[in-house]
């Protein structure tokens, strides 16, 4: 059944994209009880079967004619025209991560749907995952009290599709997967005055199956130093994701290979093998994001993620792009 906590019962949703993280989006608007219409040049069918539900649509224009919010979960290099198409068919716009390839192009984006009178909200879901958020709310609410180190992690085995290995396109490993960190280091820290990056590679680094990782280090402006790290890993590699923020008065961390999130053992088909009741004890952060999201493009509260953050989180993994290329620290003001 619908989630009643969700968005109106006439929210139309145009999908637009039908790979990698589609599906679950495709779950979350389906449980959240809106209408969705998907639309992808390839592959919408057999999400639409997948999944079961949603409506499959031949064009763009069609799935955008009348619909409430757009959410756009295409690669990175098609955003800015798919979100200016949004907007100007009047939707409210919900667009993966990274908003953009570069801050000129997120500007223009932020702009288009300005110039509309549209929203635009990035779906950074690692603002949703429970730890994360109840790391920022409680150093937000002075648990550790001034923020002094902060460091993160994530490491999982490398994407497949081609593109993710082309900068050009999907920007790297760090727009592409270190953004959701270098948005949850400026949340909990604050807004970034300086960065500096390095990067390692397997000699194949540049290939598919490349290993590649790199460090990002942000200057806050409040003083603090924020050390992020990701690695796209060996094809097999166990998904893994660390934090700890260090302050005057404490810390707070987490290992997700040691604190995985509590989940129902349910077997393969969903059902209890015995030990514990069916189903799951934690809802599907993407959920919990898409909810959140959708209430604010229909006149609820606004969200925990704003189009600046978007843009923000562009602007340091361009700055990083550009430390990586020069060998120095660049300061932020400098990426415009």
């Amino acid at each position: 059944m619908p989630n009643p906590a969700g968005p109106p019962a006439s929210t139309t949703v145009a999908l637009v994209g039908a790979g990698g993280i589609a599906g679950v989006h495709l779950q979350a608007w389906l449980a959240l009880g809106a209408d969705v219409r998907v639309y992808s040049h390839a592959s919408a069918a057999r999400l639409v079967a997948e999944v079961g539900g949603g409506t499959v649509v031949d064009s763009l224009e069609e799935a955008l004619d009348g619909a409430t919010i757009a959410d756009v979960v295409t690669p990175t290099f098609t955003h800015a025209d798919l979100v200016g198409s949004a907007a100007e068919a009047g939707c409210q716009v919900i667009c993966e991560k990274p908003l953009a390839r570069s801050v000129a192009q997120a500007h223009q984006m932020v702009a288009a749907c300005e110039a509309a009178g549209v929203r635009l909200y990035p779906a950074h879901v690692v603002r949703f995952f429970p730890e994360y958020a109840a790391a920022h709310a409680h150093v937000a609410a002075g648990g550790v009290g001034t923020v002094a180190v902060q460091r993160f992690s994530r490491a999982g085995s490398r994407p497949e599709r081609d593109w993710f290995a082309d900068r050009a396109l999907s920007g790297g490993i760090v727009a592409d997967q270190m953004i959701h960190d270098l948005d949850i280091a400026r949340w909990t820290a604050g807004d970034v005055t300086r960065v500096f990056a390095r990067e390692v590679s397997t000699p194949d680094g540049e290939a598919r199956r490349g290993v590649v990782s790199a460090q990002v280090v942000l200057t806050h402006a409040g003083g603090a130093l924020s050390y992020v790290t990701g690695t796209w890993a060996a094809p097999g590699s166990e998904f893994r994701t660390k934090f700890e923020i260090a302050g005057t008065d404490g810390l707070v961390h987490h290992d997700s290979a040691r604190h995985a999130a509590l989940r129902i053992d349910g077997g393969s088909a969903g059902a209890s093998r015995g030990l514990l009741p069916g189903g799951s004890f934690m809802e599907s952060p993407y959920l919990t994001q898409l909810r959140e999201l959708a209430l604010a493009c229909t006149g609820g509260p606004e969200p925990r993620v704003t189009a600046r953050d978007g843009v923000e989180a562009v602007r340091l993994a361009e700055a990083a792009a550009m430390s990586l290329e020069t060998g120095r620290a660049i300061d932020l003001e400098d990426v415009r």
